[in-house]
């Protein structure tokens, strides 16, 4: 069996496994109280979806805005909704966590960036965010400590959080040693280009690292967004008459987002999120039933402002087809 079709066979089973676990903890926690639970959410379900897009993504877009030499840096409106769409594919399409940052990376191309500033703003982007959610993780494991005096998971959490930091930190130094001209110089003679693109590509991203200036802004406007986040859950526990406060929230986010992205491989980290909101909401006094509900009006959020990305992103891939066809037969 070739290499795609086990990769499509295993997201589909991860896939399927997913929506099981997702299954059964709905019908434990009983179905007609998370549904009703979730109804009682009423105009916060909106108030989340808005804010999501206009704090969180803002955000985000800013830390990538940043990182672009300004003789190559789009509009920050630009990367914003190239931000969206990114979000929205790595949400919503059944593919590795990182198809949207492709995508990103591509419409930044399109729309006048280099490609190399392009691809490399966004893997040094990806680099850095690893890093500061990796801090984002510490800070909520020790406010879940102080908040509920539990320390039986603190040593697998900071265990996982430093093997994750070594990979990325692996992959950080061989990014500035010029991971990308030793790939293409072992299929140049596939691509003699390849190897030119890759020792371009190796340049540019020691580039945006020696720019000290912009990768620390990077790191904190991402550590910014990821607590601005904690905004939305606040705003689902004030619905649901819960215990409200920024620390609960900040708390549910941070864990919810470690457990999921340690999941990354599947698909939209479905039965794993309602998991995490499961577990922590236990520790953090929350019923089970308004902890699931949490994890639905995150659904719908995503699902809210993915699908409306994913249709902008196959206009654009439309029109540009469109526009290419066109100028074939004008030749």
């Amino acid at each position: 069996m070739k290499a795609p079709a086990k990769i499509q066979i295993t997201v589909w089973l991860l896939g399927l496994a997913g929506a099981a676990l997702f299954t059964i903890l709905l019908i434990r926690q009983g179905a007609p109280q998370v549904g009703v639970a979730f109804a009682s959410a009423g105009w916060a379900i909106a108030a989340v979806v808005i804010y999501h897009l206009t704090v969180p993504v803002f955000l985000d877009a800013l830390a990538w805005w940043v990182l672009f030499p300004k003789s190559d840096r789009l509009s920050l409106w630009q990367l914003f909704w190239m931000r969206w769409i990114g979000e929205s594919v790595s949400t919503l399409v059944p593919s590795a966590a990182v198809g949207g940052d492709i995508v990103r990376a591509r419409l930044a191309a399109i729309n006048g960036a280099r490609l190399p500033v392009a691809a490399g703003t966004v893997l040094v982007d990806l680099t850095l965010g690893v890093f500061t959610q990796a801090a984002f993780t510490v800070l909520g494991v020790v406010l879940l400590v102080d908040v509920t005096g539990q320390r039986n998971f603190v040593r697998p959490t900071l265990v996982g959080t430093l093997v994750g930091i070594v990979g990325v930190a692996g992959f950080y130094f061989v990014q500035r040693l010029g991971m990308f001209r030793f790939l293409a110089k072992i299929i140049a003679r596939l691509a003699q280009s390849l190897v030119q693109g890759g020792e371009t590509l190796d340049r540019t991203i020691r580039t945006l690292y020696a720019r000290r200036r912009a990768v620390v802004m990077c790191c904190v406007w991402t550590i910014i967004s990821l607590v601005a986040g904690s905004g939305e859950i606040w705003i689902a526990l004030h619905a649901l008459d819960l215990h409200a406060t920024f620390v609960n929230a900040l708390i549910l986010q941070s864990m919810v987002l470690t457990i999921r992205s340690a999941a990354f491989a599947v698909p939209g980290g479905l039965g794993v999120q309602e998991g995490g909101y499961l577990f922590v909401g236990n520790l953090l006094g929350i019923p089970g039933d308004a902890a699931f509900a949490l994890s639905l009006i995150a659904r719908v959020r995503e699902l809210a402002l993915g699908i409306p990305g994913l249709i902008f992103w196959q206009l654009i891939e439309a029109r540009r087809l469109w526009r290419a066809r066109l100028a074939a037969n004008a030749r």
